[in-house]
C-alpha cells in the first residue's frame, strides 16, 4: 500500500507506475483505494463508478475498471456535504460530521472488494488517501492505517519533496503514529525531486536513520505526467501547446467528469486555458467548454457571480463556439427545474438561455457506456453517460450526435452552441479531429489513446531506474 504524507504527493502516479512495472514483468496486477474523494469518476463495466485515478491505474494494469477497484467514492457536492457511492452504487448524501459515523459501517463493502480482488489477481497495489498523519481522523478510518491494519497490508510511505520539508513529514508522521500502525511501515521513498537526486543523499539518510525504516529511493519529476489523465482538473492547465486555436474551460466549483478535456492537452494546433474564477473569457476564445458539474445551479449560480454569463454571450455575438457537456449542457438551456431537491433544496434556476431546452432533475441516474454517431461529421465515437435529469426542447429537434438510433443532445440554429450528455468524447482520434478540424484545427496525427499506453511505459522506465523496484516487490504480502 503507497501512503503519502499529504494529499497529493503523488500517490495516484506511483501507484500507476508500479502497476505498470508489475505487469510488464508478468504478475497479474490489480489496483484498489479503499476510499477515493473525487468528481471525476469512470464508468466501470460492471455498471457503477470509480475514481478515474483507479480507472488509469486499471489501464496500466491492463484490465477494465471494475468497482471493486474503489469501493467507496465521495463525491462532494457543497463544502459540507457529499454522495457515498458504495461499490459503484449511490448509497446516501452525507454531511461530513455524518460521515464520520458512517464511516466504520463501510469497512465490511471495502474488505469484501478487495479480498475479492486478492482471489483473482497475483498483486494488489493499494492507494492511500491524503495521510495517516491526519490522526484525529484515525478512528473508524478506512483510507489509510485503518484499513492497512484490517486487511494486513505492508505501507510504504510517500513524501513529496517538491513542496519542501520532506523530512518532517517522514520523520513527524512517525512521531504521531501509534505502535500498531507504525509497525505496518515496511519504508519509505521520496518522490518528484528536480534536479541532482545526489544533494538529496545527507536527507535520505537522516530519514532512515531517525524513523528505522528501510528507503526505495528518491523518484525524479517525472516531465511527462501531464500526458496521463489527470486527477485535478487543474493539473490540466500545464499542457505546454500554444497553437492558434483557443479553447477555454470554465473550471466551475464543482467541476466533474473533466476527463474530457485531458486529450485537447495534448492537441499542438490548439492552446487549452482552464479558466478560473475571477478570470474573464478571453476575447480570443474561439471555443468555450461548460464541463460536467456535480450541483448544476449551485454552479450556474457560481458561473454568473464570476460574470461568465456576459463574457458567453459576448462571446456568441463575436461567432464564438460553445459546447456544453453533461451539467454544461443543462446550463444552457432556459431552465434547471429540480422539483424533487435531488441537488439541493427544491427550485427552478433560468439557464443561460443559450439553448432552447429545459432540464428537469429525477432520481434516476444514468450511468452507462456508449457508442454513438456524431451527426455532423458521421464520426463513431464511444463515451459514456454519468448524469442525472432530463433535456427536452425545440433545439433537440437538431441532435448533436444519435445512439442506437435514438437522437441525442442538441444544438442552436447558428450550430455554433452545441450540449450533449456524453463524456469522453475527444479521446477518440477520429471525432476530436473532425470536431476540431470545424474550428480550423488541422490534423496532427495525435493517437491519443497510443499516446496514453506509450506514457504508461515510460513511467514505468523511470521507476524501474530510480527506485528498488524488486525491494518494493518484495515487502508484498
Amino acid at each position: 500500500m503507497i501512503q503519502g504524507t499529504g494529499s497529493n504527493v503523488g500517490k495516484s502516479m506511483l501507484v500507476a507506475g508500479l502497476c505498470r512495472a508489475a505487469r510488464r514483468r508478468g504478475l497479474s496486477v490489480a489496483p484498489f483505494k479503499p476510499q477515493n474523494m473525487s468528481n471525476n469518476a469512470a464508468v466501470t463495466t460492471d455498471g457503477g463508478e470509480i475514481g478515474r485515478a483507479q480507472a488509469l491505474q486499471a489501464l496500466a494494469c491492463g484490465l477494465e475498471p471494475h468497482t471493486d477497484m474503489n469501493p467507496i467514492l465521495l463525491k462532494p457536492e457543497t463544502d459540507t456535504g457529499a454522495q457515498v457511492v458504495v461499490q459503484g452504487r449511490l448509497r446516501t448524501t452525507v454531511r461530513a460530521r455524518e460521515y464520520s459515523r458512517l464511516k466504520p459501517t463501510l469497512m465490511p463493502a471495502v474488505l469484501e472488494s478487495f479480498h475479492r480482488l486478492g482471489t483473482a489477481h497475483d498483486l494488489i497495489i493499494v492507494e492511500g488517501a491524503g495521510s495517516p498523519a491526519e490522526v484525529n481522523l484515525r478512528d473508524g478510518d478506512i483510507a489509510n492505517m485503518g484499513f492497512a491494519v484490517a486487511a494486513n497490508v505492508p505501507v510504504v510511505l510517500a513524501g513529496d519533496i517538491d513542496r519542501g520539508g520532506v523530512i518532517a513529514q517522514m520523520i513527524g508522521t512517525r512521531a504521531v503514529l501509534s505502535r500498531e500502525d507504525e509497525a505496518m511501515v515496511a519504508g519509505f521513498l521520496i518522490n518528484k525531486f528536480r534536479g541532482d537526486p545526489s544533494l538529496f543523499d545527507e536527507g535520505y539518510a537522516l530519514i532512515q536513520k531517525r524513523s528505522g525504516w528501510q528507503g526505495f529511493g528518491v523518484l525524479p519529476w517525472f516531465a511527462d505526467a501531464w500526458k496521463l489523465p489527470a486527477e485535478d482538473a487543474l493539473d490540466i492547465a500545464s499542457a505546454p501547446h500554444t497553437g492558434a486555436c483557443h479553447v477555454v474551460c470554465l473550471c466551475l466549483s464543482r467541476i466533474a467528469n473533466f476527463d474530457d478535456l485531458d486529450p485537447l492537452a495534448q492537441e499542438p494546433g490548439l492552446t487549452l486555458t482552464m479558466l478560473r474564477a475571477g478570470e474573464p473569457i478571453p476575447g480570443d476564445a474561439d471555443l468555450v467548454i461548460l464541463p460536467g458539474s456535480k450541483s448544476t445551479r449551485g454552479d450556474l449560480a457560481f458561473l454568473r457571480a464570476q460574470g461568465w454569463d456576459i463574457d458567453l454571450a459576448a462571446h456568441v455575438r463575436r461567432g464564438g463556439h460553445v459546447l456544453g457537456i453533461c451539467g454544461g449542457y443543462q446550463m444552457l438551456g432556459q431552465r434547471v427545474r429540480d422539483p424533487q431537491g435531488i441537488e439541493g433544496p427544491a427550485g427552478e434556476t433560468p439557464g443561460l438561455g443559450l439553448l432552447d431546452v429545459v432540464t428537469v432533475m429525477e432520481p434516476e441516474k444514468r450511468l452507462t457506456r456508449v457508442r454513438a454517431e456524431h451527426l455532423a461529421s458521421g464520426q463513431r465515437f464511444d463515451g459514456y453517460e454519468i448524469h442525472i435529469g432530463q433535456t427536452d426542447g425545440p433545439d433537440c429537434a437538431r441532435p448533436f450526435a444519435r445512439i442506437d438510433g435514438v437522437d441525442e443532445g442538441a444544438i442552436n440554429g447558428t450550430g455554433r452552441v452545441m450540449g450533449s450528455y456524453l463524456h469522453g468524447l475527444f479521446r477518440n482520434d477520429g471525432f476530436r479531429s473532425a470536431f476540431l478540424f470545424g474550428l480550423g484545427v488541422a490534423n496532427a496525427g495525435l493517437r491519443y489513446d497510443a499516446e496514453v499506453e506509450a506514457t504508461m511505459d515510460a513511467l514505468a522506465d523511470h521507476i524501474e531506474t530510480h527506485l528498488d523496484v524488486p525491494g518494493l516487490l518484495a515487502v508484498a504480502r
